[in-house]
């Protein structure tokens, strides 16, 4: 598997180049402290010219993330579809002078291209990521537990009854 290199985002930028790989999300230190197991991303990264002429990045990144679903603690693959452009700024001034809603990077001259691919497709994910429907081995695992209130709704009752 390809781990991206680096690219010089403005030189990118300014022949419109492109790079295509492969990552392995279980070497992509953040995506892997969200709980991803395995999987693939395909990625594709192009530079040209945004439609108010300056330098860009589009990120493309296809694949699916094995993560773990918040409401039965089953595994959940996650289907991700990423195509993001983002203009490169030159200062973080650039950045947080901007007033509109474009997204933008700050540029160099060795951007890790993993980097740029994990953040877009940490953005693109769920903030709890969850089954539409669990299974029902799972429902049956967690009702089978007893409820850590059932003794609580217990004592109240026999207070009740006093």
């Amino acid at each position: 598997m390809s781990e991206g290199g680096t690219i010089d985002g403005l030189e990118f930028a300014r022949t419109g180049a492109t790079r295509s790989g492969v990552l392995d999300p279980a070497r992509l230190p953040r995506l892997k402290e969200l709980g991803c197991r395995s999987a693939e991303l395909r990625y594709t990264l192009r530079g040209g010219t945004s439609a108010q002429g300056r330098p860009m990045l589009l990120v493309e990144a296809a694949g699916a993330l094995e993560l773990v679903c918040q409401r039965c603690l089953e595994a959940l693959r996650l289907p991700v579809d990423v195509c993001t452009e983002l203009e490169l700024a030159t200062s973080q001034q650039e950045v947080d002078a901007a007033e509109d809603d474009l997204d933008r990077v700050l540029t160099s001259r060795s951007m890790p291209v993993a980097e740029l691919v994990e953040d877009e497709v940490i953005l693109a994910l769920p903030m709890v990521p969850m089954h539409a429907r669990c299974s029902a081995a799972a429902r049956r695992g967690r009702a089978a537990r007893p409820s850590p209130f059932a003794g609580l709704a217990d004592m109240i009752s026999d207070r009740a009854k006093r």
